[in-house]
């Protein structure tokens, strides 16, 4: 299987199986002398694990990281920095139960990648979907994580990134109420803490009904200097938008104002502009902080669109190996809304792509 890195100076290959012996990352380019703090990571990873509610999968992983490789203690320099090799990045699986996959071995579940794998390669994974399982998103948090702290290193003051869950099947938070420090408080990754209940007894409902149901998550990027990207074919949008659709399960993508810009006039799309202390200021901000492919200074904002989880116990038609008609339902611990767990995903991909283009400007530019 190729395709298995992203990234272009800043390059991330994630590698391992859902019910493996491990997964994990190998982050190649990060530059040397970065102050890597181990707990920071953790913390991260910790964020997306499984069974920390009722509301997610009840797979219990500790998902503690183990760095391989790429840094080096030095009580001269103040403790743990990246040495500019590649930071290989493990995480052990504990918890897998492969027998509840042995239903499936010969039955392609509806939804999910099991015929698309079957079709490509003459074989599939059927414990959890191999390579397809949202399993493989932990690598991506640990990797994020490593990003992160390399853009605020390399940015003055820092960049903030920031996802919540805004909207879950039907019930959509109230954006009156939006507060950034409420989203860790509750379990639905959620800016609005009246939203919490409705949530809880909206997806209750799902769940007794044996089906999931999907999620909008919305992620904003405060600090990312003017001028990152490219006008063509580098363009920061289109990184973006890529890396964010690259995450599973998810469908949709937009920057900004979106597919809502479709119902704009060019009068009430366009972001005026002002002169300030410190330069422009944007009145609006439907490009999303991107135009033309370059960051403006102003937050990027980007939206995705969660499919419902494929796997439920209601039965679905599907077809086996030999080409029979046959019914199935999927057995095992799966997430009613994997858009949920997503939060700490979407920002980790957000923030490997931006530190990729820091260092891509700065390879172009010098600064």
């Amino acid at each position: 299987m190729s395709h298995n890195t992203f990234g272009h100076l800043f390059r991330v290959t994630t590698w391992g199986e859902s019910h493996g012996p491990a997964i994990g990352a190998v982050v190649d380019g990060c530059p040397p002398g970065i102050r890597l703090d181990l707990e920071a990571l953790q913390a991260e990873c910790d964020r997306r694990k499984p069974g920390q509610s009722k509301f997610v999968t009840q797979r219990q992983e500790d998902d503690r990281v183990e760095v391989l490789s790429g840094v080096f203690e030095d009580d001269a320099t103040d403790g743990l920095r990246t040495t500019g090799t590649p930071i290989a990045l493990m995480i052990r699986n504990t918890d897998q139960r492969s027998k509840d996959y042995g239903d499936i071995r010969d039955k392609y579940r509806p939804g999910h990648a099991d015929w698309a794998y079957d079709t490509k390669y003459g074989l599939r994974d059927y414990r959890g979907g191999g390579r397809s399982s949202a399993r493989e998103t932990a690598s991506r948090v640990a990797a994020g994580a490593v990003a992160r702290q390399v853009l605020n290193a390399l940015v003055p003051g820092g960049v903030t990134i920031r996802a919540a869950l805004v909207q879950i099947g039907t019930e959509a938070i109230d954006r009156a109420n939006w507060d950034w420090e409420e989203v860790d408080r509750n379990p639905f990754f959620s800016p609005d803490a009246d939203s919490v209940a409705r949530f809880e007894e909206y997806l209750d409902g799902i769940r007794l009904a044996h089906s999931s149901i999907g999620a909008i998550l919305e992620v904003v990027a405060e600090g990312v200097p003017a001028g990152w990207g490219a006008p063509l074919y580098g363009k920061l949008d289109q990184d973006v938008a890529s890396a964010l659709m690259s995450i599973n399960a998810v469908k949709g993508v937009e920057i900004g104002a979106g597919f809502e810009a479709a119902e704009l006039t060019g009068i009430d799309n366009a972001d005026e502009m002002r002169m300030g202390n410190d330069g422009p200021i944007f009145l609006s901000n439907h490009a999303g902080g991107i135009l033309g492919g370059i960051s403006t200074g102003q937050p990027i904002v980007a939206r995705l669109a969660v499919k419902p989880t494929s796997s439920i116990l209601t039965p679905r038609r599907t077809i086996d190996r030999a080409g029979h008609d046959v019914e199935l339902i999927t057995k095992g611990r799966h997430d009613p809304c994997v858009g949920i767990r997503a939060v700490p995903v979407v920002e980790a991909m957000m923030a490997i792509t931006l530190v990729d283009h820091a260092l891509r400007h700065r390879g172009q530019t010098g600064r």
